[in-house]
């Protein structure tokens, strides 16, 4: 049966300079098993592991054909027969992502409490340099409701087409490399409008899935090398929201991070060598009964709030009440916030339009250096992130120059996770800031 089977490649397959037995013969270089013996030999292929890409994707192909030929066969005896029912995938998969679209989110304005991690999140949408925000508080205070609440508050943006990097069409800084060839070509660039990207990483994602790496799809069925893109390109121009981060492993943290910090993502593997925007705030949550970052870790992100359960019985009947009207009339709820959702997205694209021209005056710089010099901050991510934060929330107000109150309200969730832990000391890290800062800025 299988010597009728030898009958030319589907298009689209090739072993044109395929390498001779015995160089993969070889010792294994990766990891996967060996080609069961009673196909290998059936086709020249040896029972033991390639060794490097281009021998995967010969292989690989060589599968894919017997793959073919034997789904073909099957269709000649069941006219009725389909090896992968692609079309009705795809179709529900579609379904299945614009009924996500449709879901209605909580009202951003309908958010009680929390007012740090509410300005912490407004102020990086306004700044996303400030490096973005470690929310830790209790379980069950809306920590993930109200990111997705902000997100569902912002603007469309304007985005490329056919880019997977949700490039911009104009700003040279937020397009990919591919993109900028294209604009300098002169070629016309499809624009379409689209939601701003919110990815959620998963506390068990791989390298290989938050990074990119080589589309298998694309080498096993056209034996040709292609990159396919993680979160992190998808999180371009968007944010990036990790629960539990300070469960997530340590060398995943840091990539983040890297990449928030430097805009850029580079990924050097199997042959393949890409470079891609990857400018997201990054926004992670976390409970610290469970445990802490590390202060290197920690330190890397702009801002730092705190969260906890609300103790006034009010404020938590008007928060349960709220609740339960979203899930009654989810439509009819979000009905009544609609205007000052309006108004806030009115404010925040605004204050992103003014940021440019606030100015921040020499004395309040010095006093912000002194400020970081007394509490010990080691580093200037401290002065940095005070500065940016105090540009930020001076526009949001509607103002172009930095004021002293601009920097009290904003110091205690730049500086409170940047100060050296002492186990003796009673005092809470934020009024520590605060105490600092009423001894330099009312002098």
């Amino acid at each position: 049966m299988l010597s009728r089977m030898v009958q030319p490649l589907p298009p689209g397959l090739s072993l044109i300079n395929a390498p001779p037995a015995t160089t993969l013969r070889s010792q294994p270089a990766w990891g996967n098993p060996a080609v069961p013996s009673h196909i290998g030999s059936s086709f020249g292929v040896p029972t033991q592991p390639a060794v490097g890409i281009k021998a995967a994707l010969e292989v690989g192909a060589v599968l894919c054909a017997c793959t073919h030929l034997l789904a073909r066969q099957r269709r000649r005896r069941n006219p009725g027969f389909c090896l992968v029912p692609q079309a009705a995938a795809t179709a529900e998969a579609k379904t299945s992502m614009e009924e996500s679209d449709s879901r209605p989110v909580f009202p951003f304005a309908a958010i009680v409490g929390q007012k740090e991690m509410k300005l912490s999140l407004i102020l990086n949408v306004i700044d996303p340099k400030i490096g973005g925000v470690m929310i830790l508080g209790d379980r069950g205070t809306g920590k993930t409701t109200t990111i997705r609440a902000l997100v569902d508050l912002l603007p469309e943006i304007r985005c490329v087409e056919d880019d997977p990097y949700n490039s911009s069409p104009e700003e040279l800084d937020q397009m990919s490399d591919e993109v900028r060839r294209r604009k300098k070509r002169g070629e016309d660039l499809p624009v379409t409008l689209r939601k701003v990207p919110m990815i959620d990483l998963p506390l068990g994602a791989t390298e290989d899935r938050v990074c990119g790496t080589i589309d298998i799809e694309k080498a096993l069925t056209q034996g040709k090398k292609a990159f396919e893109a993680g979160l992190l390109a998808r999180a371009n121009r968007g944010i990036l929201y990790v629960d539990e981060v300070n469960l997530l492993d340590d060398h995943l943290v840091d990539v983040l991070l890297d990449s928030a910090a430097g805009g850029w993502n580079t990924v050097e593997r199997e042959g393949i060598s890409v470079r891609h925007p990857a400018k997201f705030i990054l926004v992670g949550s976390g409970n610290p009964e469970e445990g802490e970052l590390r202060p290197q870790l920690l330190d890397r992100f702009g801002m730092h709030a705190l969260i906890r359960t609300e103790r006034d019985p009010d404020l938590r009947v008007e928060i349960v009440d709220g609740c339960q009207q979203f899930a009654d009339n989810p439509n009819g709820y979000r009905e009544k916030f609609k205007e000052i959702n309006e108004e806030l997205m009115k404010q925040i694209v605004e204050a992103q339009e003014r940021l440019k021209e606030v100015k921040v005056p020499l004395e309040i710089k010095r006093r912000i250096s002194a400020m970081c010099q007394q509490l010990e901050v080691d580093g200037l991510r401290g002065d940095i992130v005070t500065v940016r934060a105090a540009k930020a929330y001076a526009s949001l107000d509607g103002r172009t120059e930095v004021t002293d109150d601009d920097v009290r309200k904003v110091c205690t969730l730049c500086l409170r996770h940047r100060l050296r832990k002492d186990v003796l000391d009673t005092m809470d890290s934020g009024e520590k800031v605060e105490e600092v800062y009423d001894s330099i800025f009312d002098e």
